[in-house]
């Protein structure tokens, strides 16, 4: 790296890591602590796990260790990294309710004061480069969590409480039009990041797949067309479910995305901003995969593959690759559908998360940061509302169970040709 690197890295971090604290701001220190299923976090223990993530990958790399923080921590605070040691049960982080919230903050302290003096004095090792540069990508996923971890709390408490204040009502809002596919021919294409500019160790090695000829919608799918799937029945007819999937649906009791409700014989959504009236401009979002690849068949279509959904995030027209909305937007909601590939919500793909050809894992610790997951999980593609926008590229893999439905995910069609 050039000198100038670690200056810039630093500047980074001050900005991603501020960011943090901006989201964590409007909630009390009660709403910081809350846990309201096993797969959520409460936002104490990201803003913790995060500066762990620095002490742990980085720090503790310098000459003598560099940790100073409660020892505790490293049990506390670790997510999932076996090769690191003992955790704290993730069923179980609500339940910290010490450290308090203030030592967090002092913890977060702790970490930047060390983080920036070790790229102010030019003492960081390539390696330690790195791995900043991985904690602050790292932290964005974070970033990303808290919101959908305390919509989660919020939405399912009685109160409904709202996170920020009502919407303004969009200003591109109108009629949305009728989704258009688009067709790309049948040939070898090229998958996966190329050099240059940082990704995630998942999202190569580049390599070629072979396309059949396919279509794909130009925009995500619609509230308004999913309740057209919900008042065909389409949440009691088997036919058009995986079977682990009319099981999830049953046992679940699942009728509707997650958040919505129906009252008077209207639908309404709870969001960040507190519970509005359904809007059916708007893309669908916090369904499983299970409920997408049941709405696509019940569309007679399907969903896209993850090289299909790279290849036409990619080489689409330009006026079907403008952003929607993204975290940086305030919204923290999508806006009404129109035609874009990135933002609003993830889109759920076919295809299992599986590594490329020639993947291997890094070497130590952060080789389990993604690797370890390739197994039982469906990859998604896009970024959603709740991403910040620096984050997403067209090859982010992102990837959850298919039944998970609190994160912003949402549903894109394709088509063979």
């Amino acid at each position: 790296m050039d000198p100038q690197t670690p200056m810039r890295l630093l500047a980074d971090y001050r900005v991603v890591r501020a960011r943090t604290l901006e989201l964590a701001a409007p909630l009390s220190a009660e709403d910081q602590m809350v846990q309201s299923m096993p797969d959520a976090s409460p936002t104490k223990w990201h803003l913790a796990h995060t500066s762990w993530f620095f002490e742990t990958f980085v720090l503790a790399a310098q000459p003598g260790g560099g940790r100073a923080s409660d020892p505790r921590y490293r049990v506390l605070f670790n997510s999932y990294y076996d090769a690191v040691g003992e955790q704290w049960a993730r069923s179980r982080r609500g339940l910290l309710s010490r450290p308090s919230l203030a030592e967090v903050h002092d913890y977060r302290r702790f970490a930047d004061e060390a983080i920036a003096r070790l790229l102010e004095t030019g003492g960081a090792t390539e390696a330690q480069l790195a791995t900043v540069e991985l904690g602050l990508h790292h932290e964005q996923q974070h970033q990303e969590l808290l919101l959908t971890d305390i919509k989660h709390a919020f939405g399912t408490s009685l109160l409904e409480p709202a996170y920020r204040p009502p919407l303004a009502r969009d200003p591109a809002a109108g009629q949305t039009p009728p989704a258009r596919f688009i067709s790309f021919d049948e040939g070898v294409v090229a998958i996966g990041h190329q050099a240059g500019g940082f990704a995630f160790d998942n999202e190569g090695p580049r390599h070629r797949r072979f396309q059949r000829a396919f279509a794909i919608a130009d925009r995500p799918v619609t509230c308004g067309e999913y309740l057209a799937f919900i008042r065909d029945r389409g949440y009691a007819r088997p036919e058009l479910w995986l079977s682990d999937g009319w099981h999830a649906c049953q046992s679940e009791g699942w009728r509707a995305p997650l958040y919505w409700a129906e009252r008077e014989g209207r639908f309404t959504a709870y969001t960040l901003a507190g519970v509005h009236p359904l809007d059916e401009r708007e893309p669908v979002m916090h369904v499983s995969y299970f409920e997408a690849d049941a709405y696509a068949r019940w569309a007679g279509a399907r969903l896209p593959t993850e090289d299909e959904w790279e290849r036409a995030a990619t080489e689409a027209p330009p006026e079907a690759r403008a952003p929607g909305h993204f975290a940086d937007s305030g919204r923290f909601h999508p806006g009404p559908a129109r035609a874009a590939f990135a933002g609003d919500v993830w889109q759920w793909t076919q295809s299992p998360y599986a590594p490329y050809p020639g993947y291997r894992p890094p070497a130590g610790a952060l080789g389990e940061y993604n690797g370890k997951f390739m197994c039982n999980q469906m990859v998604l593609r896009g970024g959603s509302c709740l991403t910040p926008a620096g984050h997403w590229r067209p090859t982010y893999r992102n990837f959850f169970p298919p039944a998970a439905r609190w994160q912003a995910t949402g549903i894109r069609l394709a088509k063979d040709v």
